[in-house]
């Protein structure tokens, strides 16, 4: 395996030495049900539907794609969201703001900030959220139904 292949091993070390040595999972909210009602800012990690991160994209909301860039070069991705691999985000998260623009080409989030993570299907979007919660990132979210569930309702966007 190569370098990059251990992106996520430094990933959940980066996670570890964060949060004081113990592991720290954000809380999962009761799903769909009620999370439109819910602000960004709530206290809870709420799961979105399909139609609730359609609404949140027409909002200045940042959608962070966890998966690998093969993934997204042979699959497609959910429009208007940026690739940042697992591998990749606590050290992307930590960035200078100007290496993050010229990296990802878009707008360095700061902590408080809507960001909302995704992935295949819900797994890494759920790990990529516990490290933005502990790096101190307070409105976060995941779609947990992913890149799976995004496809079912229309299609991808290709590269």
């Amino acid at each position: 395996m190569g370098a990059g292949g251990w992106g996520w091993w430094r990933a959940a070390r980066a996670l570890r030495a964060a949060s004081g040595g113990r592991w720290r999972a954000a809380a999962p909210g009761p799903g769909a049900a009620g999370a439109a009602g819910r602000s960004l800012c709530s206290g809870e990690a709420p799961s979105l539907s399909y139609q609730e991160l359609k609404d949140l994209k027409k909002t200045s909301v940042l959608h962070i794609d966890v998966r690998e860039r093969w993934e997204i070069d042979r699959f497609g991705k959910i429009p208007a969201s940026i690739n940042i691999p697992l591998g990749e985000l606590v050290e992307a998260l930590q960035m200078d703001p100007a290496e993050f623009k010229e990296q990802y080409n878009q707008k360095m989030p700061s902590k408080s900030d809507p960001v909302v993570f995704s992935c295949l299907a819900g797994k890494r979007s759920k790990q990529a959220l516990a490290f933005a919660t502990s790096l101190g990132f307070s409105r976060v979210q995941q779609y947990s139904g992913g890149f799976e569930d995004w496809v079912k309702h229309e299609p991808p966007e290709k590269k």
